[in-house]
């Protein structure tokens, strides 16, 4: 299984960006999915998460700017982040468990990461 993350890139604050996110390969079922932010020099964090029904959560930082969503028919991601702030720099990973054969425990599959640079 992999995941493909896209559609990072360099934006002034105050702007816009569509990071997407789909998982190929061996997959029975797709279930939660998220996207996490790791900034220069800081861990990996928690920024947005939802299920396999749509129920959503949000890191306090990004609510109210920030939205993700899904598609289950091509297991993918995507999260919209409004009202950019430089803050909001760093490396974007999308994140998914997964089961891979029917009956069999989910595991955890990483992207490898999209860079948005907010400049102010």
């Amino acid at each position: 299984v992999q995941l493909q993350a896209s559609g990072g890139g360099l934006v002034q604050a105050g702007g816009s960006l569509r990071l997407s996110c789909a998982a190929s390969g061996s997959i029975f079922r797709v279930g939660t999915m998220s996207w996490f932010h790791q900034a220069p020099g800081k861990q990996r964090a928690l920024v947005a998460t939802i299920s396999t029904g749509a129920n959503t959560d949000y890191a306090d930082s990004v609510k109210g700017r920030f939205t993700i969503s899904r598609d289950n028919a091509k297991n993918a991601v995507y999260l919209q982040m409004n009202d950019l702030k430089p803050d909001d720099t760093g490396v974007y990973y999308c994140y998914a468990d997964v089961v891979v054969l029917r009956f069999s425990s989910s595991r955890q599959f990483w992207g490898r990461g999209t860079l948005v640079t907010v400049s102010s």
